[in-house]
């Protein structure tokens, strides 16, 4: 099993917040993503300069592409980062887990997206996409595609359409199962038109929360899962600690949440991302994916930011043998 991601190389900056005040003062709606300029986000990062901070290697698809990394699936990334100490970070990062790294460099930036953690466990992101912006249509090639199974492509390029376009062009090209995470709820609401035509004419898998599937088909989970289930194969709709919606065709599955202590719940959708996509590429049913998925969903909710230490991943490599005994 091969996976190639595409995305936005990011380095996230994850602070934790006393209170949302905050949030209120930089006009950042709690629980989205929003994207800053450079200004803002050097603002922002001197306003919580007393704050408790730490960094990571991120960008949605990055993290489920480090996810899968972790359960020794092969995996690639392709990107743009600036040639700066947050670039030979991103880069350093990814290699070091075994990721094939398939990075353009640019004089502008390496982006950054800070992830303000809420109390309550919420994380809302102000995103300076930097160089990972510029990465273009044009850095896309066929070979770059060749020997891969699945493409994971993040909702959040779609500011770049002519990019995400030739993506799924190529991967259909290759004959690659391509797999799209929705992003978030005012993404895909503001974009709600190109992503329904993308789905309908690309995509095979699409993972959406619940926030980001109403805004899509303007539905709750149950319909928006059916809704979705018809524009391609496979649909997953994440409902929180209510747990998961799967529909392939007239297959219906309904996963629980696995029991967690919250402690931030960034990366929760793209290791869930992570864990069913291990689960499909190698050939478990509809349920045991979306069992995997449920469970690294909820051991990274448990730890703060999207990457899990090594002792984590040992137990939960024993944990998907068993799934996949079942």
């Amino acid at each position: 099993m091969k996976v190639l991601g595409i995305g936005n190389a990011l380095v996230d900056i994850l602070v934790q917040l006393k209170d949302d005040s905050l949030l209120e003062k930089f006009g950042l709606p709690k629980g989205s993503m929003t994207l800053v300029d450079k200004d803002m986000s050097n603002y922002i990062h001197i306003e919580t300069s007393g704050y408790r901070k730490r960094k990571a290697s991120g960008g949605s698809a990055a993290n489920t592409i480090h996810g899968l990394s972790h359960l020794s699936t092969d995996t690639a990334f392709i990107g743009k980062i600036g040639a700066d100490d947050l670039g030979k970070f991103f880069k350093k990062d990814m290699k070091s887990n075994g990721i094939n790294t398939i990075l353009y460099n640019s004089v502008s930036d390496t982006g950054r997206a800070v992830a303000m953690i809420s109390p309550d466990s919420e994380r809302t992101f102000a995103t300076y996409l930097g160089a990972a912006v510029e990465l273009s249509a044009e850095d896309l090639t066929l070979d770059i595609f060749t020997g891969y199974q699945f493409l994971y492509i993040e909702g959040y390029l779609v500011q770049n359409k002519e990019l995400i376009n030739k993506a799924l062009r190529l991967s259909k090209k290759s004959g690659l199962k391509t797999c799209l995470d929705l992003a978030s709820y005012n993404v895909v609401d503001a974009n709600r038109t190109f992503l329904h035509s993308i789905i309908n004419d690309y995509v095979d898998i699409v993972f959406a929360n619940e926030d980001e599937a109403r805004a899509l088909t303007g539905q709750g989970p149950m319909e928006a899962i059916t809704a979705l289930s018809n524009l391609c194969e496979i649909a997953v709709v994440k409902v929180g600690s209510r747990g998961s919606l799967i529909k392939r065709g007239k297959e219906f599955i309904k996963i629980d949440a696995r029991p967690a202590i919250v402690k931030d719940t960034t990366g929760a959708g793209d290791l869930y991302a992570a864990g069913f996509l291990y689960g499909m590429g190698n050939g478990l049913s509809l349920e045991n994916s979306g069992k995997i998925g449920s469970l690294l969903a909820s051991k990274v909710i448990e730890c703060i930011g999207a990457k899990m230490e090594e002792v984590t991943w040992e137990m939960l490599r024993r944990e998907i043998r068993q799934v996949k005994r079942e």
